[in-house]
Order: structure tokens, then C-alpha cells, then sequence
């Protein structure tokens, strides 16, 4: 059912899962008379849930997620930490920043823990928790979100990082965002948290936001801004970022009135963290610990 549901096709599951497609569908078939529901809408174009099949592709996570676990504390019993843990980190934040460290310490730490990272642009992170597909992620914002528990562990500062050529003087004190008036910016899409705080912040100060390119790949916003294609707003540690693997010397300073965005760790609300997720949340959160500095 979730190979289905992933895949988007009843032949595309059997192939995946090597079972004839007549009998991947009688057992499909089955699972619905089983819980009296239809589970699944099928066409030409392939398969989408049902509310029904929402609710047993959530549970369907949960299951499979332990099962796996049962296995992994099974083959670990008596000695160390074992089983797969699912983290989502928000990119254009600090979080996108911890994945190597995270890694590394897990695998320091808990070698018999298999980390699976993820760190996407285009699904929404709490409902992957709500669904099962993520134990817990390091997002932007504080809730509330039905169906999902944050606690908030940092907040972060946005500089502008421009190119000397757009006459941005170098300078320790924020610059006003009035002073920004039509510069050419280089943003994420709307629906990115990043962009909303830059739109909300431009439009209390009655500021023009003139956005010049949409960008979700940090390598090439770093490029991109290198060479004057227009200027950028990021939370430090992306600035930072940029300032380091950039080739020009580029200006950087925090921009007035102070933008700043909630980072925040993100868990299901109804399911409880295994051993293995808590020895990672644990870490993460030391990790994040770490990114803090003193205000400016």
C-alpha cells in the first residue's frame, strides 16, 4: 500500500516490490475490503488517497518504521543503539548547516544507528511527520500545527549579502531596509519561510521587494550573487556561507528593522520517539546549541 502510494502507480509498486501486478492488486483489494474503505482513487493518470487511505497510510508508516526497529533491536540486543532514523532539515537555514556534523557525531556516537537525511525544498516537513515518513526535522517557525509538537531552539538573524558593484557600503551597523528600495534580490519561492519573513519585513516598512530570481540551490545563489546578478537576504548561517565559498569580497551586514525567523525541532504530536531517535534528537539539539552566539 505505501509502495503505491510512493510510487503513484499500481504497476510502478509491483515492479518495485517484484510481485505480478494481478496479485498486487487482489491484495490491494483485499486491504480495503479489510478495513471497509476505499483506500485508494485510481485512473489513467495513477493512484491518489482517499481520507480513508490518509489515515491508514499514516498508521502504515508507523507500523513499517517499527518493524524495522523490532528487527534492528532484535539483531542489536545487548549491545549498542541500532535502526533507522528519518531527519528533515529546512534548507536557507542553520539547519541545512548541521547535517555533515550530525552525521559524523551519530555515527561517533551510535554506529548502529542508520541515519536518513533529508533536507527538500518542495514537501512540507510537518506533514511528512504527521504521515510517518520523518521522526523529526529542524524547521522554521513555532507552531501550532495540529498533530505535531515544536520545541524552539534557536533564532536567527537575516544579513544582505551584495556584491560591491551595488554600492552597499561596508559597514557594521544594519542597514535600513528602506535603503533596499528596488535592489535586484535573488530570493527563495514564495512559499519558502525565508522568502514570507523578507515579504513581511518589505511590506511593514513599505519598501519595494523587487525579486529578480528565484533560487533553491545555495551553490549557485553563492554564484550568483558572486558575480552581481543581485543581492540576497539569508539567516546568518547561509550568509556566511555564501561570504566563505564566494570568490568576490562581498558585503554582509544585518538589515533594520531585525528579521528574524524561529528554528525550531519538530515531532509528532501522537507517536513517541524510539531509543536510537532519541539519542539523534539529543544530538541534534546539542548541535544547535552550538550555533548560538551572542545578539549583535
Amino acid at each position: 500500500f505505501t509502495a503505491t502510494i510512493d510510487s503513484g502507480t499500481i504497476t510502478g509498486a509491483a515492479d518495485i516490490l517484484h510481485v505480478a501486478q494481478p496479485a498486487f492488486s487482489q491484495q490491494l483489494t483485499s486491504l480495503e475490503e479489510h478495513f471497509g474503505q476505499k483506500l485508494l482513487n485510481r485512473s489513467q493518470q495513477g493512484v491518489s488517497m482517499t481520507d480513508a487511505g490518509h489515515a491508514v497510510y499514516r498508521h502504515a508508516q508507523i507500523i513499517l518504521r517499527q518493524m524495522d526497529q523490532a528487527q534492528a533491536d532484535a539483531s542489536a540486543a545487548g549491545n549498542s543503539l541500532a535502526g533507522r532514523v528519518s531527519v528533515g532539515l529546512v534548507p536557507f537555514s542553520s539547519a541545512a548547516t548541521l547535517s555533515i556534523d550530525l552525521l559524523a557525531e551519530t555515527r561517533k556516537r551510535h554506529p548502529g544507528i542508520l541515519l536518513h537525511l533529508t533536507e527538500s525544498v518542495g514537501q512540507t516537513y510537518s506533514q511528512m511527520i504527521m504521515n510517518g515518513r520523518l521522526e523529526m526535522a529542524l524547521i522554521h517557525g513555532s507552531g501550532p500545527i495540529k498533530g505535531v509538537r515544536f520545541e524552539p531552539l534557536l533564532s536567527e538573524e537575516f544579513f544582505l549579502v551584495a556584491h560591491p558593484d551595488f554600492a552597499i557600503e561596508p559597514d557594521n551597523k544594519p542597514v535600513s531596509i528602506t535603503a533596499l528600495d528596488n535592489l535586484p534580490l535573488l530570493l527563495p519561492p514564495a512559499y519558502n519561510f525565508v522568502r514570507r519573513a523578507v515579504d513581511t519585513a518589505f511590506t511593514r516598512t513599505r519598501t519595494n521587494l523587487k525579486v529578480v530570481g528565484e533560487v533553491e540551490i545555495v551553490r549557485t545563489l553563492t554564484r550568483a550573487v558572486s558575480i552581481g546578478l543581485g543581492a540576497t537576504i539569508m539567516p546568518k548561517a547561509i550568509a556566511d556561507r555564501i561570504i566563505t565559498e564566494s570568490s568576490e569580497p562581498l558585503i554582509c551586514r544585518m538589515v533594520s528593522p531585525r528579521i528574524e525567523e524561529t528554528l525550531s525541532l519538530c515531532v509528532s504530536d501522537h507517536t513517541s520517539l524510539s531509543e536510537p531517535a532519541i539519542a539523534v534528537r539529543d544530538i541534534l539539539i546539542e548541535l544547535t546549541a552550538r550555533l548560538k552566539a551572542p545578539r549583535s
